[in-house]
């Protein structure tokens, strides 16, 4: 097995994970990121389709962002300025996305790390002063390990070598969401370009195709809501898509138009609950930590937050 050495070990590249790296390799550290994706994005992912012989983005994961924290606000000024991310007033006036992908601040964050993608960490031991984390066939050691996975995730993880930050884990819940990524061959008769309705089976619509730097194709992206997304968490793929578009359908009042694209991605962990306390937790002597927006709040937002407060934690304790 191949080992490979570093200062700190991150487990898992999205919002909380790159915050983190970010801050601890621009105080000097060695930071190496490992995530099972096999690309930038996570919860905050985008996938493409060939449709009409045209590349097509889908944001099947989180829709938009809001930037409250002024520490987070000026982040995303420089995102802007880079042209990582846009405004999208039809979510609200404080609406950002990501461009020309929800993924475009995280792909940007993970660029000048070292991300190891399609690496999944399979199990983490502590051997002297020395953390190991198997993935494969590969061993990565390092002095201290931050886990910023899901909550359900991170309790497997850890439930043997910290049970207590498995514990702060295991007592999260997250809702799951089905979401449904439709193309269609014309504009749908539909005003607005995004709707929201918690209580209906479609708790969420947006037209992605109206989001800036995106393809002209009608292109719409649903989100069942937690209810609807139980009752049918287990049929297949193909079977969820059709049902979730006649949602969409009926929800709307127009009449079914058949989709030149529709496939369906499920979220086991879509939303999670928040974790009352700090937003971060390390044990120094240890030297491991977790974060994400569990312990936050349920949003880019709170991921950030997360992963900035987990780096500070790490640089308190050299």
């Amino acid at each position: 097995m191949d080992t490979h050495n570093n200062d700190i070990l991150i487990i898992g590249a999205g919002m909380a994970g790159l915050t983190c790296a970010t801050r601890l390799a621009a105080a000097g550290y060695s930071v190496t990121v490992l995530d099972k994706g096999r690309g930038p994005g996570g919860r905050m992912a985008a996938r493409r389709a060939e449709i009409a012989g045209e590349t097509v983005s889908f944001d099947h994961g989180a829709q938009y962002f809001t930037a409250r924290d002024p520490g987070f606000q000026e982040v995303v000024s420089k995102w802007e300025e880079t042209g990582a991310v846009a405004r999208w007033t039809a979510a609200g006036g404080d609406a950002w996305v990501g461009t020309p992908g929800m993924n475009g601040p995280i792909r940007a964050m993970a660029e000048p790390l070292d991300v190891q993608w399609g690496t999944r960490a399979e199990g983490i031991a502590c051997e002297g002063t020395r953390w190991k984390v198997k993935a494969g066939e590969r061993v990565f050691a390092a002095s201290t390990v931050l886990v910023a996975i899901p909550a359900e995730q991170t309790r497997e993880l850890l439930s043997a070598t910290a049970p207590q930050f498995a514990a702060i884990a295991g007592g999260v819940t997250s809702e799951p969401c089905w979401a449904v990524m439709a193309a269609f061959d014309r504009p749908l008769l539909i005003a607005k370009d995004a709707m929201r309705d918690p209580e209906a089976a479609i708790a969420w619509a947006a037209r992605n195709s109206a989001k800036p730097g995106r393809k002209d194709t009608e292109a719409w992206v649903l989100h069942a809501s937690p209810k609807r997304s139980r009752e049918v968490l287990d049929v297949p793929k193909e079977e969820a898509a059709a049902l979730l578009l006649a949602d969409f359908f009926d929800q709307t009042g127009i009449d079914p138009v058949g989709p030149l694209h529709c496939v369906a991605h499920r979220w086991l962990y879509a939303m999670p609950e928040r974790v009352a306390g700090e937003p971060a937790r390390y044990d120094a002597e240890a030297r491991i930590g977790i974060a994400g927006d569990y312990l936050h709040s349920p949003r880019v937002e709170g991921a950030f937050v997360s992963g900035r407060a987990l780096a500070a934690q790490v640089l308190a304790h050299p």
